[in-house]
């Protein structure tokens, strides 16, 4: 399962990585939207490894970056989950805080599930702001992924 879960987590961080290229390279075009989505699915992925393992400096959820600072930010986050990957087990419980103050537990493959999850729906979001913004969405499907990296 762990293997799995590293595989997930190459794939968000590969499509991650596409986003940000076709968001620097098109400026003119990326629409503010865009970009803040895409801080959140960021965002997001370091609170979630934050609550797991603290460490990195978080952000607020819809706290926008400079699409220049996403790369490195997406980097750490990836980085950061094959940590948590390699020495963790993915049954363990992990309470946390919500933004509310809420005290939860959910079990680690949860989390992990929900950080992919979230980002793979707001991946679609983005690939709607592109088309209105007349840039090609990128196919991020998973198993288009696994058919290009077999």
């Amino acid at each position: 399962m762990k293997a799995f879960f590293k595989e997930l987590f190459q794939y968000n961080h590969h499509y991650n990585q596409a986003l940000i290229t076709v968001l620097a390279e098109n400026p003119e075009r990326a629409s503010e939207k865009s970009i803040k989505l895409l801080s959140h699915i960021l965002n997001s992925h370091r609170i979630w490894n934050t609550r797991i393992e603290p460490g990195l400096p978080t952000y607020q959820r819809w706290e926008a970056h400079q699409i220049q600072d996403a790369r490195e930010i997406d980097e750490k986050n990836f980085g950061q989950s094959m940590h948590i990957l390699d020495t963790m087990e993915l049954s363990q419980p992990m309470p946390y805080v919500m933004g509310d103050g809420r005290a939860c537990s959910n079990s680690l493959h949860e989390i992990l599930f929900q950080v992919i999850n979230h980002s793979t729906y707001h991946r679609g979001q983005i690939a709607t702001e592109f088309r209105q913004s007349g840039l090609e969405p990128l196919l991020t499907d998973y198993i288009v992924y696994k058919m290009n990296n077999a």
